[in-house]
């Protein structure tokens, strides 16, 4: 019998009022009728995988509802789905950390009120800017004082656990106006913050619009400045930078995400969700009829099934790990796969440490800062 397995638990809602500019996401406004179709079909659907025999050995330390915008669901049914999922999986924890992401302009006082009762013990607000002028490039719904009123709300119905995303490198954004909106927001004392700078994905309209120079994306000597102001305004409110893109207060550090970056066990449920299984990644179908008809003829959504092999498995935990700023232990990597991490990347490894951009010390391997901004460059030799 095998031994039981700590796992995280994600629920995807692919469902937004509008489409943002920049996202590529599975996400989608619903027609009519189709957010009951969902919600029937996902409650099925979790009633299914509580029987499978890969999940059968797994306790889950962590659950996250994502989406999408997962608030533009009722909060009764938000609450009903929490329920569902305590009742029928294992969990590790009497009291696992439960998160969901909710966008100001899609909840009020009374909804954020449910989901804390619900057991929501953590919230993710995704607010992105606080300059109005942004918000709208951006395609967001929401303005400047809706994002702080939803954020002070919160607190008053009782989150003592409130993370906000932002981002940089906006069309038209100045480093002043960055400064603007970390300082406006680290006055609110989130407990963590997710920082990302904007990425042009295919087939969005920020993509397909700013490609080629436009002259409305920040220069790169603008973009090292909101960096480098982002480092020093964190670290004067008190939250510590742990992963390339996310700052946190002590011990307040995203659990969900970090096994994520840890490269842990994880079931993925709804349309477009992956799981990551014993070793299997497995992505469900994006289409919304062709999930419901398949949960409704229990079927499995999974059109995607892929077995890593070992050393495949060992190069991503590695790519993985060092998102964190603890990086990587050798000897846990060694224990897992069986490989040792020095000599299986040779010179390569060796090129990256002459080059301060990686640091070997004792038993861990870690993004010095200078390679923290380098990332991608070191991960794509690595992987």
């Amino acid at each position: 019998m095998d031994l039981v397995r700590q796992a995280g638990l994600y629920i995807h809602i692919p469902f937004c009022q509008s489409k943002c500019h920049y996202c590529s996401f599975f996400s989608f406004v619903p027609g009519v009728g189709q957010r009951q179709k969902f919600i029937a079909a996902l409650q099925a659907q979790i009633e299914q995988a509580a029987t499978l025999t890969e999940v059968a050995p797994l306790s889950f330390a962590t659950l996250f509802f994502g989406g999408g915008t997962p608030s533009l669901l009722a909060p009764t049914v938000l609450a009903e789905l929490l329920g569902l999922c305590r009742q029928l999986f294992s969990w590790s924890s009497q009291v696992p950390e439960i998160s969901i992401e909710v966008n100001p302009g899609t909840i009020d006082a009374s909804g954020l009120a449910t989901l804390r009762q619900a057991g929501f013990n953590r919230l993710s607000i995704g607010i992105q800017s606080l300059n109005d002028a942004e918000l709208v490039r951006l395609g967001r719904i929401h303005s400047r004082e809706q994002a702080l009123s939803t954020i002070k709300t919160a607190r008053e119905v009782g989150f003592d656990n409130i993370s906000c995303d932002l981002m940089y490198g906006l069309p038209l954004q100045s480093p002043a106006s960055w400064r603007t909106t970390l300082a406006a927001l680290l006055a609110l004392q989130p407990e963590h913050l997710s920082l990302y700078e904007l990425t042009l994905e295919k087939g969005t309209p920020f993509g397909e619009s700013l490609q080629g120079g436009s002259g409305q994306i920040p220069e790169e000597e603008a973009v090292l400045e909101m960096m480098e102001d982002t480092q020093r305004l964190t670290a004067q409110a008190g939250l510590e930078r742990y992963e390339i893109s996310n700052y946190a207060c002590p011990g307040r550090q995203c659990q969900h995400n970090c096994n994520y970056w840890h490269n842990g066990e994880y079931l993925g449920l709804g349309p477009g969700a992956v799981s990551g299984l014993a070793g299997q990644r497995l992505v469900a179908v994006t289409d919304l009829e062709a999930y419901v008809h398949r949960v409704r003829q229990g079927e499995s959504v999974w059109i995607e099934q892929e077995q890593l092999e070992s050393e495949a498995a060992f190069r991503e935990t590695v790519v993985m790990g060092l998102r964190m700023t603890t990086g990587v232990s050798v000897s846990r990597l060694h224990a897992r796969f069986g490989i040792d991490l020095v000599p299986y990347y040779g010179d390569t490894l060796r090129q990256l440490i002459r080059q301060d951009l990686l640091s070997l010390q004792g038993d861990r391997l870690f993004l010095t800062p200078s390679g923290l901004p380098l990332a991608n460059r070191v991960m794509a030799e690595l992987v």
